[in-house]
């Protein structure tokens, strides 16, 4: 029989917040469809949307007469994406995304032909098909100005698919349920083993081995119970992320320097070009020239420094850097030079 430790730390997390049982999890939907009922936003004569409207009235019965490509103004060919969960069964219905395949400016007000939707195995799991709830919209006048608002080649139907076909889960197969831990980390799935009990063992950083019952009740049961203990989380890596394109830099709460000190200020150097005339003395040989004059001026505002204590915490790092002034570049600079001078007890992450 399974031993399941009940005991409930202080300020711990559920282990279903940081870990998901092996085989259960969604799987990625594909399809090719046709949005008609636009706007004269669509696609136009592009070939394969004239290709597929073919396609599509043939299947009703209606034959174009070859050599003539219909105006595909308000129809566009499309990318359907969706996301079938684990255990979907038949009738249930998913939400999919419609994105624009080609020229189409904008979806709004389009509905979606029935398409299915593929797996990586290539076989068909849902049908979609329904109107587009499209957030975006455009504008555009006859002197060629434009106005978009957010994008209005993508939209989505809420509940467009209808499950065909169910995924088969291996969670009732072999003699043993896994626990894969969202963020890879020994102490945490040691701790997550013997929070479980003598049935649970952690095998690496990311994966704990359970112990479990044949019958498939008692396995639903068994995972319910575990996902529902509180586990005592080891605290995160001290890590400092830079997004060097936006300049945006987050860092953690463990994050701490040794000591050292910080200079910032910025240099202006002003080259100013003036003209002046060059006279000689009337008594002598000479004629008026031109002679350019540069003046060089360099402001220096006096700058200012930051002194770190040893192991100042985050608010102390924050705090100082704001009274400095300084610019996300800026402070991209400061954190590289830190880690550079090995002053900064992080890991920098730059994105």
């Amino acid at each position: 029989m399974t031993a399941l430790g009940m005991s409930a730390p202080a300020h711990a997390d559920r282990i279903k917040d940081i870990a998901t049982f092996g085989g259960v999890r969604a799987n990625a939907l594909t399809g090719y469809g046709i949005v008609v009922g636009l706007t004269g936003t669509g696609d136009d004569n592009l070939d394969y949307t004239v290709q597929s409207m073919r396609s599509a009235a043939q299947r009703f019965g209606v034959t174009l007469p070859p050599g003539i490509a219909p105006g595909l103004k308000n129809a566009a060919a499309v990318i359907v994406t969706a996301e079938l969960p684990a255990f979907a069964k038949p009738g249930q219905r998913l939400d999919v995304t419609v994105s624009a395949l080609g020229k189409a400016k904008s979806l709004r007000g389009g509905t979606l032909l029935l398409s299915p939707l593929l797996g990586a195995d290539g076989e068909a799991y849902a049908l979609a098909q329904g109107n587009l709830s499209v957030g975006g919209f455009g504008a555009e006048g006859r002197d060629g100005s434009k106005l978009v608002v957010n994008t209005p080649s993508s939209g989505r139907i809420p509940g467009g698919a209808s499950v065909e076909r169910a995924v088969p889960s291996p969670f009732a197969d072999g003699d043993a349920l896994t626990l894969d831990l969202r963020e890879p980390d020994f102490t945490t799935a040691q701790s997550i083993a013997r929070t479980i009990g003598p049935a649970a063992q952690a095998v690496d950083a990311t994966t704990v081995r359970i112990a479990a019952p044949p019958g498939l009740r008692e396995r639903i049961a068994l995972a319910a119970r575990i996902e529902t203990l509180d586990i005592a989380v080891d605290a995160p890596p001290a890590r400092v992320v830079v997004n060097a394109r936006t300049g945006t830099v987050v860092i953690g709460a463990g994050v701490r320097v040794l000591p050292t000190a910080i200079a910032h200020g910025s240099l202006t150097v002003r080259v100013t070009e003036m003209l002046s005339a060059s006279q000689p003395n009337p008594e002598a040989a000479g004629r008026t020239v031109v002679v350019p004059r540069l003046d060089v001026a360099v402001e220096a505002p006096p700058a200012r420094a930051a002194l770190f204590a040893p192991g100042v915490a985050l608010a102390d790092i924050v705090r100082a850097i704001n009274a400095l002034g300084v610019a996300p570049g800026d402070l991209v600079a400061i954190l590289e030079a830190l880690k550079a001078a090995g002053a900064l007890r992080a890991e920098l992450v730059v994105i």
